[in-house]
């Protein structure tokens, strides 16, 4: 039988593939699926760790944003990645003083200065005005509800943005970035993150005083890409 032209034969039939043609054929993945472009957050709880991660988190202008989770969760990583406006970092405070001090020097022995020197930075800063960035230590509450007072003298209101990432997770990030906390500082903020977790989900509401609260997990918050503030 003779073949018609484009492959087919003569009679109209349908063409066979052989298996070598087949196995030469590339294979296309599945489509992956897109990040939401922006989320410009409202009052409220946003759980963001199903589906596709927000390419953007965009606040009230002046506003103030807390970032929670668990160490080596990061946050930092996060901050410093998406952040368009200024930010305050205990991370940062750290490591000025380490690149200071004696290499091998251990943390707690300088811990403190560092959390005198973060401290004095964040009071400069939201004195200042204007919106920021804060990394929450989670361990000290009464951090956040000096925040929450400070920026309602304002005129600002205060939103959470909470990483909910698991320890097993937590714990290799803190050996990627070869700054590990001990045991007992781990079941501290473990025991804190619990308790923020537990209220948002028997609530559905964000902590008290907080305007809103966004919730993601690790591949969530990879698609992130910006977060600033504008007005509303």
């Amino acid at each position: 039988m003779r073949n018609a032209p484009g492959g087919g034969t003569a009679g109209g039939g349908p063409v066979t593939r052989t298996r070598t043609a087949e196995a030469a054929a590339p294979r296309v993945p599945p489509p992956r699926a897109p990040a939401h472009r922006a989320v410009r957050v409202s009052p409220g709880l946003h759980d963001l760790r199903r589906g596709p991660g927000p390419a953007a988190l965009h606040y009230p202008a002046g506003d103030l944003l807390v970032v929670s989770g668990l160490p080596g969760s990061g946050k930092s990583t996060l901050m410093r990645r998406c952040a368009r406006v200024p930010l305050v970092d205990s991370q940062l405070v750290r490591e000025e003083y380490a690149a200071r001090l004696p290499a091998g020097l251990p943390y707690a022995l300088y811990r403190p200065l560092v959390r005198i020197a973060h401290y004095r930075r964040l009071r400069r800063a939201v004195l200042a005005g204007g919106p920021l960035v804060v990394h929450d230590c989670g361990t000290q509450p009464w951090v956040r509800g000096w925040l929450v007072r400070a920026a309602a003298r304002q005129g600002r209101r205060v939103h959470l943005l909470l990483l909910d990432v698991g320890p097993a997770e937590a714990r290799d990030g803190q050996q990627h970035r070869g700054q590990g906390v001990s045991r007992y500082a781990f079941a501290r903020h473990r025991a804190a993150v619990g308790r923020l977790r537990s209220r948002l989900t028997g609530s559905g509401r964000p902590p008290a005083g907080c305007a809103s609260t966004v919730v993601l997990d690790r591949a969530a918050a990879r698609a992130l890409r910006e977060i600033d503030f504008a007005a509303s």
